[in-house]
């Protein structure tokens, strides 16, 4: 069963493939049967360049848990970045908790 899940968004870092760093312009986020993985269906997130060769790619197929818990850190990390960004700024943002999954 193809799902036809995915979403794309601008990404702006850089991504590692053998001894090389080259930079990313977009993510990919779908949702789809494993490629690599040893399961089912996967969420499977896509890091590349599409100004670069098919190589430019950083690809990793994780589980719907997996991928919860990625998101929860995702969220408790840019929580307390933005928490730290604004004090080093001298902004003075407001603690906000975001609980931990």
């Amino acid at each position: 069963m193809c799902t036809s899940i995915i979403e794309i968004a601008p990404a702006r870092g850089m991504a590692k493939r053998g001894d090389a760093w080259f930079p990313l312009t977009t993510a990919v986020v779908a949702y789809d049967h494993a490629r690599h993985a040893p399961e089912g269906d996967v969420i499977t997130l896509d890091f590349i360049n599409a100004a670069l060769d098919p190589g430019a790619r950083a690809g990793v197929e994780i589980t719907l848990a997996s991928a919860r818990a990625l998101r929860a850190a995702l969220d408790r990390a840019i929580t307390a970045a933005e928490f730290e960004e604004a004090e080093i700024r001298g902004k003075g943002a407001p603690l906000r908790l975001v609980p931990a999954a």
